[in-house]
């Protein structure tokens, strides 16, 4: 018997849908945590994930569809609804704790409607690495919270989204795209570079002129995080939205 899963991508649509097919156990769950975590990296509006041609060995695998939700929640904050499952991938999921955090729709029509319609606002913008971009991103935070009505947000996520740019011009120096999502109560920040270098806070060393940013979005900040993106990284920090 094959242990051999495939996948089909479908990512034109604002909704991207992941077709799985085949065997899916403990060995085979690796290769789709690496594909639907490609898939995130893209920044979609939502992710669909088709289970109609898969066929669960293992329900213990279930557990890497609560895994990307979990992962998608932080960055880049976006929905992930499971459909079609079998008979009894059906119910194993409806057994576990799965279903507590990935939804499930009968048909991939009816998923990609549900996860539309939980995708969340978003602004985004393309920095180049010089000074300049960190009051563009101090505008961007103003912005945001006007028009979602967060006033106050709008101090704490500007010095953290400030620090997240600031960050890529000292280390990264490559052009970034930068995100803020509005998924309540939460306001997420997310910078993606192209290092693939890992955001990590400096020592505390009270006497250094610098370095200490990311110490500064850890206490601003309710999560914060650094996840490959591509052939960069994204860092991620939620700030709380009221």
């Amino acid at each position: 018997m094959s242990s051999r899963i495939t996948w089909q991508v479908s990512d034109t649509a604002p909704v991207t849908v992941v077709r799985l097919r085949g065997p899916l156990d403990l060995g085979t769950m690796r290769p789709v945590h690496r594909v639907l975590d490609r898939a995130l990296a893209a920044q979609p509006d939502a992710l669909v994930v088709d289970l109609e041609e898969v066929t669960v060995r293992d329900r213990l695998a279930l557990s890497v569809f609560a895994a990307t939700a979990r992962r998608a929640a932080e960055w880049p904050a976006v929905p992930v609804v499971l459909c079609a499952p079998p008979p009894a991938a059906a119910r194993w999921l409806a057994e576990s704790t799965t279903c507590r955090v990935v939804p499930v729709s009968r048909d991939c029509a009816e998923a990609t409607r549900v996860a539309g319609a939980a995708a969340a606002p978003r602004l985004q913008a393309r920095l180049e690495p010089v000074a300049e971009a960190c009051r563009r991103a101090r505008e961007l935070v103003v912005d945001a919270c006007t028009r979602w009505n967060l006033p106050e947000a709008a101090g704490p996520a500007a010095v953290v989204l400030s620090e997240l740019v600031g960050n890529v011009v000292r280390h990264a120096g490559t052009p970034m795209q930068v995100t803020l999502t509005l998924r309540r109560p939460y306001l997420h920040l997310a910078v993606v570079d192209g290092s693939r270098a890992a955001a990590r806070p400096a020592g505390a060393d009270l006497r250094a002129e610098g370095g200490r940013g990311l110490l500064l979005v850890r206490e601003l900040a309710q999560r914060w995080g650094s996840v490959p993106a591509g052939q960069g990284k994204a860092v991620w920090a939620m700030v709380a939205g009221t």
